[in-house]
């Protein structure tokens, strides 16, 4: 089985602002860098789009390993998403689940590949951690007017 490493990050101006979000798959010596933005949207949902998109990617099962430096990402998908789901989408406290449709865009990819979690320590020195870091920050559109649309706050990642 091909074995894939995807480093992943987002980015947010203003929390919620605009975003980015960067993925960098490598495949033995082949990369491939992916980034993308809105224009009013929360780290959080940034950070969960650059996995959801490399994991779009991947186009055969493979064994893929995640590097992400957000806990939120990690903890929504290896210790909360079951419990959700069996809630109907609801948090322990009864409450809606956050960012409900990426999570359930990333549920529907999560089975696809073997998959390994790998957490990170942001802004840590970790070579390619920092290049999604970068990737992301540069892929956040520029304001050019108030914005129209309310965005919940989320927590910080």
């Amino acid at each position: 089985m091909k074995h894939v490493h995807l480093f992943t990050d987002g980015a947010c101006s203003g929390n919620p602002g605009p975003g980015g979000w960067a993925a960098l798959l490598r495949y033995g010596r082949h990369e491939k860098e992916l980034t993308g933005g809105e224009g009013l949207t929360t780290n959080n949902r940034m950070e969960m789009t650059a996995v959801i998109e490399g994991l779009r990617a991947v186009k055969s099962p493979c064994h893929v390993t995640i590097h992400t430096d957000s806990q939120y990402v990690l903890k929504g998908v290896t210790e909360y998403l079951q419990g959700w789901k069996k809630r109907g989408w609801k948090t322990a406290d009864k409450k809606d689940v956050k960012n409900r449709d990426l999570w359930e865009q990333m549920d529907a990819l999560l089975g696809l590949n073997k998959l390994e979690w790998i957490w990170v320590r942001g802004h840590a020195g970790h070579p390619e951690n920092e290049r999604v870091d970068a990737l992301a920050r540069a892929a956040v559109p520029k304001r050019e007017s108030a914005p129209s649309a309310a965005v919940e706050p989320d927590a910080p990642a």
